[in-house]
This record gives C-alpha cells, sequence and structure tokens, in this order.
C-alpha cells in the first residue's frame, strides 16, 4: 500500500511508530518510540518538540556530538568535490592521509598498516580474516558477554544469546569462549586465563588457534574493563603460541576511555585493532589496524568494499582527529567521567540497589541489584528506570548479560551543566522507578 503524498498527516511519535511497525520487520528493535527532529551536540529534539538529553550518543558514534560544525564543514567541502569512486578502482587523498594518523596513534613499536570498511562487524570479520590469512590457522577464542557484531561471524564471537543470536544459527565452526575477567561476578584475571587454557586442554590445542579477540571494555556485555595485567597475560600467551591478538575497539576507540584507543592502557600492544563508531562522527566507517606484516598476508583483492572508506566518511574522521586536538577531547573525556562518576557515586549512597559504577574515560556504566543482593541482578528495575528517564527527558541505555547494567556514552562535548541535569534526571528516575 503506497501513502498518498497528497495527504497531510500530522507527524508524531505515534503516527510515525505505525508506519514503522506496517514497514519494518518486528526483528529491527527500537528502544524507545520516539522519533528525531533535529539534534546539536549532546541533546535531541523529536518530531512533538520534545527535548531530550542525550546519554546514549548513538551508541557510542557520537564523541563529538551531534553534528559538530567541523565535522559538518568538512563533509559539505568533500561532497563538493566528490562523493564516491570505490577507492580500489580509482584512490584518493583522504584514505590514504587517514590511515597515516590512525598508524600514528596506534601503540606498539612496529611497522603498521590500516584500512577501511563501512561497519564495526566488517572490521571484525576482516581482522579475523587477515589472522587467519597470516597464521594458516583457523580456531578463534573470544570471550563471554563480548560483543563482536550482528553478522554470521559476529554473532559466533559475541558472547551473549539474547537478543543477538538467538534463532539465528548454526554458526561458523571453530569459535569458542573463555571467560572475561568481572570480579563482581566471582571471575578474576586467574579465572579468565585458566578458562583460556582450558579451551586448549577441551576444545582446540593452541597450534590451530589463529587469533584471541576481546574488547578492552565490554560494550553490550556490561562495561567490563579488562584489566591491564589480564591483557599482559594475553599477550605473552599470544607470543608463545604464535597467536594474533586483536583488541577490538569499535566502542572503546576514538577517545571514549580517556586515550584514542583503550589498549594504550594497557602497558602491551595487540596485533591487530579494530575501530568503528565514533572514529568519523557518526557517518559509516570501520578501521582495521594493525603490524604491517600481518596487514600485508592477504593476496591482493582479498580486502575491501564497494562502500569502504567512503571520501565523505574519510573527510568526517579527518575532521574528528582534527577537534580532539584543537579542543582537547582526551583531557575532556576524562573530566566528563569524573564528573559522571562522582554523581552517581553520590546517587548509589541513597540508593542500595547500585553497587558498582565503573568505567574508563567517559565509558561509564553501574550495576543495579535487588536490594543490593549480588545475586539478585534488576533486570526489570533497570528497565524501568530508563523508561522514567525518558518521561523526564534523559535518553539512556541499558546493556549486560544479566539486563542490569545503565550505560552513559554522553558526547564527551557536553556542558557540565548538561551532565549535571542528566544525572538529576536519573535520580528522579531511580526513585520513581522504585516505587
Amino acid at each position: 500500500m503506497h501513502r498518498d503524498p497528497n495527504l497531510t498527516e500530522a507527524k508524531t511519535n505515534a503516527t510515525l511508530m505505525a508506519r514503522r511497525r506496517a514497514a519494518l520487520p518486528a526483528g529491527l528493535g527500537q528502544t524507545y518510540e520516539v522519533f528525531a527532529e533535529r539534534a546539536e551536540n549532546a541533546e535531541i529534539w523529536d518530531v512533538e518538540g520534545r527535548r531530550y538529553i542525550d546519554f546514549a550518543g548513538g551508541i557510542a558514534v557520537l564523541n563529538t556530538g551531534h553534528r559538530h560544525p567541523k565535522i559538518v564543514e568538512a563533509v559539505k567541502a568533500q561532497l563538493d568535490q566528490y562523493h564516491h569512486t570505490c577507492f580500489q578502482v580509482v584512490a584518493y587523498e583522504p584514505y590514504v592521509e587517514l590511515a597515516e594518523r590512525l598508524i600514528a596513534k596506534a601503540p606498539g613499536h612496529f611497522a603498521k598498516k590500516a584500512y577501511f570498511l563501512s561497519t564495526g562487524a566488517e572490521a571484525v570479520e576482516n581482522a579475523v580474516k587477515i589472522a587467519r590469512a597470516a597464521t594458516q590457522r583457523q580456531a578463534v577464542i573470544a570471550f563471554g558477554g563480548g560483543f563482536h557484531g550482528r553478522t554470521l561471524l559476529g554473532m559466533a564471537l559475541t558472547g551473549k544469546v539474547a537478543p543477538y543470536k538467538a534463532g539465528f544459527g548454526p554458526f561458523p565452526a571453530e569459535i569458542y569462549h573463555a571467560e572475561f575477567p568481572n570480579p563482581l561476578h566471582g571471575v578474576s584475571v586467574a579465572d579468565a586465563m585458566r578458562s583460556v587454557e582450558h579451551i586448549f586442554k577441551y576444545d582446540v590445542e593452541a597450534e590451530r588457534v589463529a587469533a584471541i579477540i576481546l574488547e578492552p571494555v565490554q560494550g553490550e556485555g556490561g562495561f567490563y574493563v579488562a584489566p591491564p595485567e589480564f591483557a599482559q597475560a594475553l599477550r605473552a600467551l599470544c607470543d608463545e603460541h604464535g597467536i594474533v591478538l586483536i583488541a577490538d575497539e569499535v566502542q572503546t576507540g576514538a577517545g571514549r576511555t580517556g586515550t584514542w584507543l583503550a589498549c594504550e592502557q594497557w602497558g602491551v600492544a595487540p596485533d591487530l585493532i579494530t575501530m568503528a563508531k565514533s572514529m568519523a562522527g557518526g557517518f559509516p566507517l570501520s578501521a582495521v589496524i594493525g603490524k604491517a606484516e600481518l596487514m600485508d598476508k592477504p593476496l591482493p583483492g582479498g580486502l575491501g568494499g564497494t562502500y569502504a572508506g567512503s571520501p565523505l566518511a574519510c573527510a568526517a574522521a579527518l575532521a574528528v582527529l582534527d577537534v580532539f586536538e584543537e579542543e582537547q577531547l582526551l583531557d575532556r573525556s576524562n573530566a566528563v567521567g569524573e564528573r559522571l562518576k562522582a554523581g552517581l557515586r553520590a546517587l548509589a549512597q541513597h540508593n542500595v540497589e547500585i553497587q558498582d559504577v565503573r568505567g574508563l574515560g567517559s565509558m561509564i556504566a553501574i550495576e543495579l541489584f535487588e536490594g543490593g543482593d549480588h545475586d539478585k541482578p534488576a533486570a526489570d528495575l533497570t528497565k524501568r528506570v530508563c523508561a522514567e528517564a525518558l518521561k523526564r527527558g534523559l535518553v539512556l541505555l541499558s546493556c549486560g548479560v544479566y539486563a542490569n547494567v545503565i550505560r552513559i556514552l554522553v558526547p564527551i562535548t557536553a556542558s557540565y551543566a548538561l551532565l549535571d541535569e542528566g544525572l538529576a534526571i536519573m535520580g528522579e528516575a531511580l526513585k520513581a522507578a522504585k516505587g
């Protein structure tokens, strides 16, 4: 059924939701029944004119905020030159310049190369391709609670069934999951390392493992931070067995954790790094950055993509790098994180349900338990808090294997006044959610 273009209908969230339900599949989730009309920095206005403080940041995509003027200007300028050639057919300088600048920022005292794709899942899949080509091995070890994308390989690597994997199997073979360090839930670094060794004993010999992949801070899994000693132990293990260590920085990268890449805080360098989300300020772009000797292993034509490294996205990403330098956003990320943690800890003093406030830089989360009991993750309360926050004009996201974590991914460029306003709404939402 086609809509009559001459039919005038008031745009409301409800009318748009009705059209959405009729036209889009049920499997395409939507957290809130809200449609954006415009946005600026850390605020969104819906089609009914209502204002929201954005603590979701497009799921970690808007570290530089909505419509940063320098990013908008860079994309407009690029649009006036050319907007697509397919880099593998006719190349362009912004792609090369961006690779050069990202290589310079990546940790590790070795020669590096980089190339671009469109999505985080593509970057992860290509990192695995490179690891397999370089090692001539097949198996990959990931971690429980990790999230690596919605493609079949991405889902296989992801360590969280609902909602990402349910009903979509079978998945690619030779993927194994170890435990991720999580002291709050009784998993130490030693426990996690032991679980990797168990995979070598029970499932696949180390000599057949191509890569170990982990997020420096688990995103969908609950914002659990990989301790530096864990990354260092994995580095030593990979070196011992000739395994490629992959840092999935799709959500943590581009300054969210207070350094450009979270793995800079490890004290050891991964072999390959994946990036996406905020690296281009909202334009579809992802990257694989890594050791040149590994990156050169796939044969010519084995890497690439039609839209990969779009000129518009490369222009945006170069502007993002400039904005980070000019506005000192790494320092700002740490300052935003400290302000958020202070406010959330103050809330925890009056809400026993908040049993943990954690994160790196401005990648912050709280974890809720019924009555403060760590054996009772408060999933229902978490859902109610997010709903109550939305009623009051604050966009929040939940996450976690137990669905009891509220994560904050507010643009780093948000004003302190806006942060404080959002924290106050969180307090009101907690009170209302508890009745």
